[in-house]
């Protein structure tokens, strides 16, 4: 099993990753410790020389994190044939429950490494490099987390054995389940609708107001909407979403959508809501950042960038979720 191409993909790139990032949390340690922006020593010069490779190393491995997840989707889809009782990812993830860790580490490691990509490029924008400390303590975090997602990884593929008895989606995203995946599916869609719909206008409103005013508060408030606007969007996609895509009015699965049989429409719903609430966070992080005048012009500049790139990201989401609903006969009006 663990000689799938996938497998071995998805655990070498996060074996290389992580020794990639234990090498630069090393490096950036020292750099913690001995930093002096005011010196122009030998030692000084040398520490600046160390953060570009420093940022080479992070770069890779860091972008293996961002991506890994769709690997670590498309290879448990990939071999759920191997399976009895598998229709899916869903199966799969079931025939060992750590995959179903894998998958919130690899969220929480997609979130945080991008994140900090982007604020290091940032950083080097800048003459004084103001995020230096800060972003080498948040590598400090992420590092442990990436070892973590490596572990869990091997525990889970190699948990995996064909004679396994496996249930997929048919039970766990169940009306009549006891989960809180079960609950989701059974929560009725004009519920779902109406939390839904109210919170993705209040993030529309935000952003539109954030493209016309340089006003913080409002970026704020839309790093909290959307945070809010995407848990929402998850818990749609189960209670009502999938239904439309599927045009079944019991099928919840989230992730028979990354099969051929639906065109893969799922990658693209998945891409344009993770990438839509990355870059919405944006702007909030980087508002309390506005002090530091040599960071100043470039957020400003930036800042309608990552505007931009959310609601384009949001709106591919929504339009994938919304075409069924408006152009395809199947409705859920007798169901909800």
């Amino acid at each position: 099993m663990i000689l799938h191409p996938g497998i071995l993909a998805l655990l070498g790139g996060s074996l290389l990753s992580v020794l990639l990032l234990i090498k630069a949390s090393g490096l950036g340690l020292t750099i913690l410790l001995r930093w002096d922006g005011t010196s122009s020593s030998e030692q000084q010069l040398a520490l600046e020389h160390k953060t570009w490779l420093i940022s080479s190393l992070l770069n890779a491995g860091l972008g293996f994190q961002i991506v890994s997840g769709v690997l670590f989707l498309a290879t448990v889809e990939a071999i759920h044939p191997l399976f009895v009782g598998a229709m899916c990812a869903t199966g799969t993830l079931n025939a060992n429950l750590v995959g179903w860790l894998v998958l919130l580490v690899k969220g929480l490691l997609f979130f945080a490494a991008a994140l900090w990509v982007i604020f290091n490029r940032l950083d080097q924008r800048s003459e004084d490099a103001p995020l230096l400390r800060p972003k080498y303590l948040a590598l400090l975090l992420i590092t442990p987390l990436a070892f973590l997602d490596l572990t869990l990884q091997y525990s889970f593929f190699s948990g995996l054995h064909p004679d396994i008895i496996t249930s997929c989606c048919g039970s766990l995203f169940s009306e009549q389940g006891q989960s809180v995946l079960s609950e989701l599916a059974a929560l009725p869609p004009v519920t779902a609708m109406a939390l839904f719909f109210p919170v993705i206008a209040i993030y529309y409103v935000l952003t539109l107001c954030c493209l016309r005013s340089q006003n913080a508060l409002l970026r704020y408030l839309l790093f909290i909407t959307v945070i809010v606007a995407f848990f929402i969007a998850l818990a749609a996609i189960i209670s009502f979403i999938s239904l439309y895509l599927y045009q079944m009015p019991s099928h919840h699965c989230p992730f028979d959508l990354l099969q051929a049989h639906y065109n893969y429409i799922g990658y693209p719903l998945y891409a344009g809501l993770f990438g839509g609430t990355l870059f919405g966070l944006l702007p909030g992080l980087a508002a309390p950042l506005q002090h530091h005048p040599s960071l100043s012009a470039h957020i400003d500049q930036l800042d309608r960038h990552w505007l931009w790139i959310s609601l384009i990201g949001m709106t591919v989401f929504l339009a994938i979720a919304l075409w069924p609903m408006l152009f395809a006969p199947f409705t859920l009006l007798r169901s909800g």
